[in-house]
């Protein structure tokens, strides 16, 4: 199962940390998986290379980790991904969880 964990202070949301994977499907083949991980790619690269905020990263296999200082100017492209990620919660409970994780 792959497991979203986005990152909430009092300003929003400064990031997300995505682990795992899905087990919906064979490696190459598992649709959800490629969802999950093209939806976080896009909006990792739109945050550090479109909007050009700081960041801390990590990218390993099965996890990725991204988390921006300038949190107002990253809520669009955070609360897409959220939207994006609950809805393929909704279908696919067996395969993704997403929850919060309260940051200062």
């Amino acid at each position: 199962m792959t497991s979203v964990v986005f990152f909430e202070t009092e300003k929003g949301l400064s990031g997300f940390e995505i682990s795992g994977h899905s087990g919906a499907g064979e490696s190459g083949y598992d649709i959800v998986c490629s969802a999950i991980s093209s939806a976080a790619i896009m909006a990792a690269n739109t945050l550090t290379e479109i909007l050009h905020l700081a960041s801390e990263q990590k990218v390993e296999e099965g996890y990725l980790y991204i988390e921006v200082s300038q949190i107002p100017k990253a809520q669009d492209v955070l609360r897409g991904l959220e939207l994006h990620l609950k809805e393929l919660q909704a279908q696919y409970p067996k395969n993704l969880t997403v929850s919060y994780r309260r940051k200062k």
